[in-house]
C-alpha cells in the first residue's frame, strides 16, 4: 500500500522515460502553450506582455500587472518578483499553462509585478546557460526604457522567486548578483530570494530521496536524469556546486548576502523527495546568518501547478517575506 497521502495528478509526465536524442537534445512533447494578454477590454485580474531578451539566445519575457494598477492608473509602484518556472532545466516554458497561471496568481493575489524568464533549456544548452539568461534579465529591467517598467516597478523591492528547477537558478543567480559590486545593478535592488521546493541533490541522498525515490510525480532516477543532462559535460557525479549548495562548505558568497541583508524563504512539502535537501539548505543559510524564512508542509512536489488551491499558503507567506525583508 503507497503511504502517500496525496493523490499525484494524472498527465503525461515527462520525468518519465526521458529520450535522448542526436546532437545533444531529447524528445519534448508539444504542451499547451499560452499567449500573454494585453487586450485592455479582457475582464482578467491581471494582463501580461512578451518583451524580447536576447533574439539569439531566443529568450524573453513575459511581464505581469493586476489590471486594476493600469486601469486605475494607480501611482503606486510595485515590487517586482523575477520569476524562474520550474522543469529540471530541461521541461517547460515561461508559457507553458501551469506555469503562466502561477504567475498571474502571484500578480493578482501579492499585487506585484512578475516578469518570468524563457531561459535556454538543457541539454541543448547546459548550466551555466540558464544562470546567465538569469543575469541578463536582470540588467535588461536595469537599463530598459520599457514602459511597464517604468510605470509600476519599484526596482529597488526586487526578489528572484523560483521553483523547483527555478529555485536552483535564484540561488545561483543571486550568488552571483551579491558577489558583485553594489552599483553594477543600481537602480535595480535585490532585497531576497525565494526558493520553491529548489531542486538541489548531491552523490549522498537525503532520507525523502531514498523513502520517496518511486515518487509517481518525481522518482529519484528523474531528478538524477535531469541533473546528467543540465550539469556541464564531463561532470563526473551530482556533488558539483550547480546541485549541490553544501559543497566545500558551501559558497563563499553567501557572506555577502549576510553583507547586503538580503532574506531567504524556503519552502519545501512532506512528499516531495526533494523536502529534505530544503530543509536542510534551510537551516544551512539560517547558520551562516542569512535572514531565512521557512515554509514546510504537506502536499507533493509543485501541488500549486495542480492544485491551485494550495497555493495560498504559499503566496501569504510570499507577502509576509516581502513586507518583512523590503526596508
Amino acid at each position: 500500500m503507497s503511504s502517500q497521502k496525496f493523490a499525484r495528478p494524472i498527465f503525461d509526465n515527462p520525468f518519465f522515460n526521458i529520450e535522448e536524442l542526436p546532437n545533444d537534445t531529447i524528445k519534448r512533447k508539444p504542451e499547451p502553450l499560452i499567449p500573454a494578454n494585453s487586450d485592455p477590454n479582457d475582464t482578467s485580474l491581471v494582463i501580461s506582455k512578451d518583451v524580447d531578451l536576447d533574439i539569439n539566445k531566443k529568450t524573453w519575457l513575459r511581464i505581469y500587472v493586476p489590471r486594476r494598477i493600469i486601469a486605475n492608473h494607480d501611482d503606486d509602484k510595485l515590487p517586482v518578483i523575477f520569476y524562474y518556472h520550474g522543469g529540471g532545466f530541461v521541461f517547460f516554458h515561461a508559457n507553458s499553462y501551469g506555469w503562466d497561471l502561477f504567475c498571474q496568481g502571484l500578480a493578482e493575489k501579492l499585487g506585484v509585478m512578475v516578469i518570468a524568464l524563457e531561459y535556454r533549456l538543457a541539454p541543448e544548452n547546459r548550466l551555466p546557460a540558464a544562470y546567465d539568461d538569469a543575469i541578463d534579465g536582470l540588467n535588461w529591467i536595469k537599463s530598459t526604457q520599457d514602459e511597464w517598467i517604468r510605470n509600476y516597478s519599484d526596482l529597488s523591492n526586487v526578489y528572484l522567486f523560483g521553483s523547483s528547477s527555478g529555485g536552483n537558478m535564484a540561488y545561483h543567480a543571486g550568488l552571483r548578483v551579491a558577489s558583485s559590486s553594489y552599483k553594477e545593478l543600481e537602480p535595480v535592488k535585490i532585497k531576497g530570494l525565494i526558493l520553491h521546493q529548489p531542486y538541489f541533490s548531491g552523490k549522498n541522498r537525503t532520507e525523502s530521496e531514498e523513502k520517496l525515490k518511486d515518487d509517481q510525480l518525481l522518482p529519484l532516477h528523474a531528478i538524477d536524469k535531469m541533473f546528467d543532462l543540465s550539469l556541464p559535460k564531463g561532470t563526473l557525479d551530482h556533488d558539483h556546486e550547480y546541485s549541490n549548495p553544501f559543497l566545500n562548505g558551501g559558497s563563499k558568497h553567501l557572506d555577502d548576502m549576510v553583507t547586503r541583508g538580503w532574506g531567504i524563504l524556503v519552502t519545501g512539502v512532506s512528499e516531495d523527495p526533494l523536502v529534505d535537501g530544503a530543509r536542510n539548505f534551510a537551516n544551512f543559510v539560517e547558520e551562516k546568518g542569512i535572514k531565512t524564512f521557512k515554509l514546510f508542509g504537506d502536499g507533493y512536489h509543485v501541488v500549486e501547478l495542480f492544485e491551485p488551491s494550495m497555493a495560498a499558503v504559499l503566496f501569504d507567506a510570499t507577502r509576509d517575506f516581502i513586507s518583512a525583508t523590503k526596508n
